[in-house]
């Protein structure tokens, strides 16, 4: 009998978010499960940790544990004091919206993948795009979650690899491997002030329609395909490296003045 594997479920929209939910639903019958998650939303939050204060966790279910804090402390949380050897598998999602361009520097979706790659787990942030619908179906992207995962542990990830897939909200049934976009949105500032006098500002953002790439998550997105982007942990880039390297006499020279 081939034994299932061994999945921990994360997210940064809180452990009883629907795209969590709907993954939960769809793999339980094919995997061992363990859910670690934020117990709020905590969007946004990147690959922050909470260093400053404690960080309490619950356990609300049979083999599922609510977290005080930020997405990648759940996975630190979940490797270092819930899980007795590490998962064959890290899933962050299935988040509501897009994670695409400079957005994954953002995400807290990305942000918990990231920390399971840095434990040299093979990891994977799913998320849902969508445009202005309140009632997201996440079963296809669930459903597409169950055929990448054995195909994920049979072929295996390159060391320091990850997987960032984007799913359409219609998804017309075509996959493309795609690379990151350059910036596809502006940011935007809502100015107030409250009753005391003092100023605040809304962040929010605008989507960039015009000059997408055309092998490019967003690209792959706009045209119903679901986009799957490998992502790597070392950001070093190896010809500015060698490139910069004529720079060491002269800084040698001038800090020694």
């Amino acid at each position: 009998m081939i034994s299932k594997p061994h999945i921990l479920i994360t997210n940064d929209d809180g452990i009883n978010a629907p795209g969590l939910r709907a993954l939960v639903e769809a793999l339980k019958n094919d995997a061992k499960i363990t859910v670690v998650a934020p117990l709020h939303e905590r969007s946004a939050s990147a690959q922050a940790l909470t260093l400053r204060q404690p960080i309490y966790m619950d356990q609300v279910a049979p083999n599922e544990y609510a977290i005080e804090g930020t997405p990648a402390d759940a996975v630190i949380i979940a490797f270092n004091a819930i899980l007795s050897e590490k998962p064959d598998l890290v899933i962050s999602g299935i988040n509501r919206g897009a994670n695409m361009g400079e957005n994954i520097y953002y995400s807290g979706t990305v942000g918990a993948a990231m920390e399971g790659a840095i434990n040299r787990v093979p990891s994977i942030a799913i998320s849902v795009s969508y445009r202005a619908s309140k009632d997201i179906d996440f079963k296809p992207a669930a459903e597409f979650a169950r055929v990448l995962i054995p195909v994920v542990l049979t072929e295996k990830l390159p060391p320091g690899i990850l997987l960032n897939v984007n799913v359409p909200q219609i998804w017309q049934g075509s996959v493309r491997f795609t690379k990151q976009s350059s910036k596809i949105t502006r940011n935007l500032l809502q100015p107030g002030t409250d009753p005391r006098g003092r100023k605040y500002f809304w962040l929010h953002e605008q989507q960039i329609v015009d000059g997408i790439e055309p092998d490019t998550d967003m690209a792959a997105v706009r045209d119903g395909a679901i986009s799957i982007t490998p992502l790597e942990l070392d950001h070093t880039h190896l010809p500015s490296l060698k490139h910069l390297s004529h720079w060491t006499n002269l800084l040698e020279t001038v800090a020694k003045r």
